[in-house]
Formats: structure tokens, C-alpha cells, sequence
């Protein structure tokens, strides 16, 4: 195993697994300047990184992320008294919500994201997980959209990526109200995939990454992330349709394919031979950057 540390959070990666765990324990794993940097960090590593096939995030402790560090009282959310945070963006001085940083970073991941939420996960601790991909609880997670009762408004992304998730009436109920509620609700509304025993929690994350990376081609599962995620805002099929065909017609002519087919034939576990760093399509990336503004 290799580890990674950083100021807020540490990397291990082990078995083509990587844990991202965030370290903040005696303030309940809260979100600062310094954790914002250090996700987009561990997420630009494990991109980077053939060897990791999969991500799990989870929380040192008992928390997940307890929410925004609010050490600074009042003025924690008043950017222009604190100097944790960059200020702006270029020439327009538009400032942007560092939650939202680290939901776009994830959201542009090539290895699918686990979240393994251990403890209570309020506010940013919530909203950073909508952009993984699984999310599973112990039976000690508490979740909680508290925004309304902190005089602010959702961030992180979470208007564009909660309702996709629960529905709208499920999102506006848990925002309208800054309900905390127990890892059940959020199982039975769908924000989880399923609950765990605290000591059963990441074995079972483990296990559902373990699959991907032993039995999958890392290229297909890159391009279906994308492909997922980014065709919730197509307002047609054709659109689907349009890059269904680009990645049948190239990948069909790849190296993955043959070993796959091959693999499946030969009644033996796939090898498959390419890698997201050097052997993506050439389509990829298939949508236009949109720039802040």
C-alpha cells in the first residue's frame, strides 16, 4: 500500500483501490480552504494514476464531514473577510463557491467514485457526495441540507445534481426544511445505495470497487461515467444516440474489445491491455468546456 498525505486528507492506494479519507477528526472532518485544494489534488493523483481503477472517499473518525468549518462564526461565508480561499476568477472578480470546485473536479473523474459515509455528512458533507457515483452508509450516517437554517443557499453544484438523484419534491422537502435525518431515510429515498454496520462499511465499498477493478476495461468505464452523467442535461435521445455510436464504432475496433470478447469465450477473467492516460478515443473529451463567467 501507498500513502499520500495531505494537510486536510490522506491518499492510500492499495490493490487498484484508492481511499481518499478525509483528516480533520477533531473538527469533525470540516470543510476549509485547505480541504477544497486538497480533493481537487487527490482527484487530479488518482486520474492520473493507471493503476487505480476505483475511489472511495470516506471520514477519519466518527464523521464523514460534519459541513463547512465555521471556526470563523459569523463570517464564515463572507469571502471578504477570509484568506483561506482564492477570491476570484479573472477579470470578472466572480467569486465562486469552493464546494462547487470540488463537485466539478469529481464530476470530471475518469475512475468512478464510491463514497463510503461513515458518520454525519451536513452541508458540504452532503453536497460533495452527489457528484460520486455510489453512495453507501453506516448505520451511524446522518445527513442534512442544513442551508436554510444557516441564512445561505444550496452549493457545491447540489440544485444541478440532488434533484437528478431524489427527485425535486424529495430535494426542495430536505432544503426547505435543513432537516437532519438518519442514513434509513436517505436509503429509502434513494440519496444511498445501502446501509451498513459501521465495521461492515468499508469492506462492503471495497467489495463494490474490488468488482469494478478486476472484472472491467478502465477505458469503457471512464467513457460511461461521462456518458451518464453528462446525457442528464441532453434534451434529446438523438444526443445519446449520437455518442452511443461514436464509442461502438471505435472501441469495437480496440484492444479492449478483443480481450474481452476473448476473455468471455475462453471462460477466463478479462487483462484488458489499455489505459485512461494514453489510450482514451479520439473523440474524448465529446462536449464543449463551458467557461465561468
Amino acid at each position: 500500500m501507498s500513502r499520500t498525505e495531505m494537510d486536510t486528507l490522506f491518499v492510500d492506494i492499495e490493490e487498484n483501490i484508492a481511499t481518499i479519507t478525509l483528516n480533520r477528526p477533531d473538527k469533525l472532518n470540516a470543510f476549509n480552504g485547505q480541504m477544497m485544494n486538497d480533493l481537487i489534488a487527490a482527484f487530479d493523483q488518482t486520474d492520473a494514476d493507471d493503476n487505480v481503477r476505483a475511489v472511495i472517499v470516506t471520514g477519519e473518525g466518527r464523521a464523514f464531514c460534519a459541513g463547512a468549518d465555521l471556526s470563523s462564526g459569523g463570517n464564515t461565508f463572507d469571502r471578504t473577510k477570509r484568506d483561506d480561499i482564492e477570491q476570484d476568477l479573472g477579470e470578472n472578480d466572480t467569486r465562486r463557491d469552493g464546494g462547487g470546485r470540488v463537485a466539478l473536479r469529481i464530476y470530471d473523474s475518469l475512475k468512478p467514485v464510491i463514497a463510503a459515509v461513515n458518520g454525519p455528512a451536513v452541508g458540504i458533507g452532503a453536497t460533495m457526495q452527489l457528484p460520486m457515483d455510489i453512495r453507501i452508509a453506516s448505520e451511524t450516517a446522518r445527513f442534512g441540507f442544513v442551508f436554510s437554517r444557516r441564512g445561505i443557499v444550496m452549493e457545491a453544484t447540489s440544485s444541478w445534481f440532488l434533484p437528478r438523484l431524489v427527485g425535486p419534491s424529495t430535494a426542495l422537502e430536505w432544503c426547505y426544511s435543513g432537516d437532519v435525518f438518519p442514513a434509513a431515510h436517505a436509503l429509502e429515498r434513494g440519496l444511498v445505495r445501502s446501509v451498513h454496520a459501521p465495521d461492515e462499511l468499508m469492506p462492503a465499498a471495497r467489495a463494490i470497487a474490488r468488482n469494478i477493478a478486476e472484472n472491467t476495461s478502465q477505458i469503457s468505464v471512464a467513457l460511461m461515467r461521462q456518458m451518464i452523467w453528462r446525457m442528464l442535461g441532453a434534451d434529446h435521445p438523438m444526443e445519446a444516440h449520437k455518442i452511443d455510436s461514436r464509442g461502438i464504432d471505435e472501441l469495437g475496433r480496440g484492444a479492449d474489445v478483443r480481450e474481452g470478447v476473448t476473455s468471455f469465450l475462453e471462460k477466463r477473467k478479462p487483462e484488458f491491455p489499455s489505459r485512461v492516460s494514453t489510450d482514451m478515443p479520439s473523440f474524448y473529451p465529446w462536449w464543449t468546456p463551458r467557461e465561468f463567467k
